[in-house]
């Protein structure tokens, strides 16, 4: 299956307490939590570009499976991480965010980022 394509966000689980957990301020937690995100996902290869838009913040990030990249976290910040892919899962480790996005069916994708014990799940679908 393949990761390409344009997907919108449908639900997701313990949003408030995850970004509390990576220091997100109150004031932009109440304002992200009912925005609908779109994703954009480029596959070349084993390069992907993935843009994801948030209300008027547009975040891209460019990587090559198995290279250290620089990867815009939900904070803004910019760090050095390298993705893997394992089957129909992309797996990274973000300053001790741990992310897993799978590719549950031809249509759906599910983004899980644990920190701290606290998972936050995205279902997104292909739109």
């Amino acid at each position: 299956m393949a990761f390409a394509g344009t997907y919108q966000l449908e639900s997701q689980e313990n949003f408030e307490p995850f970004m509390k957990a990576i220091g997100l301020p109150d004031d932009l937690i109440q304002k992200g939590k009912d925005i609908k995100s779109t994703s954009q996902i480029e596959v070349n290869g084993d390069h992907f570009k993935v843009t994801v838009t948030t209300g008027t913040k547009v975040m891209v990030n460019s990587f090559t499976l198995g290279q250290e990249s620089d990867i815009e976290t939900i904070t803004g910040e910019k760090v050095k991480a390298v993705v893997k892919r394992e089957g129909n899962k992309l797996i990274t480790s973000l300053k001790g965010i741990e992310s897993v996005t799978e590719l549950v069916d031809a249509n759906t994708i599910v983004n899980t980022m644990t920190v701290g014990g606290i998972q936050y799940k995205r279902i997104s679908k292909r739109i």
